[in-house]
């Protein structure tokens, strides 16, 4: 089973590449407040079809470059 993702791209400055920025909340362990977290994770994007503000479903894969490990399945939402 590998690991599915959906976060908005921030950044697709690079070649069939994009930085996809996924927010995620949790309770804290100890004091029950909601926490939200955000991490960034950089997308292979074949056909550079993604643009800044899109909301993406990415996928685990394997690693493709130095700090590639994911690939964009879906463009769940353009951005307006």
């Amino acid at each position: 089973m590998r690991k599915k993702r959906v976060g908005r791209v921030v950044s697709n400055r690079m070649d069939k590449t994009v930085v996809v920025r996924v927010e995620r909340t949790f309770r804290h362990p100890l004091y029950g407040r909601v926490i939200k977290a955000a991490k960034r994770f950089k997308a292979h994007d074949q056909r550079n079809e993604c643009r800044i503000g899109d909301r993406v479903e990415i996928v685990e894969t394997r690693p493709l470059s130095k700090d590639k490990r994911w690939r964009v399945v879906r463009i769940l939402e353009k951005a307006k």
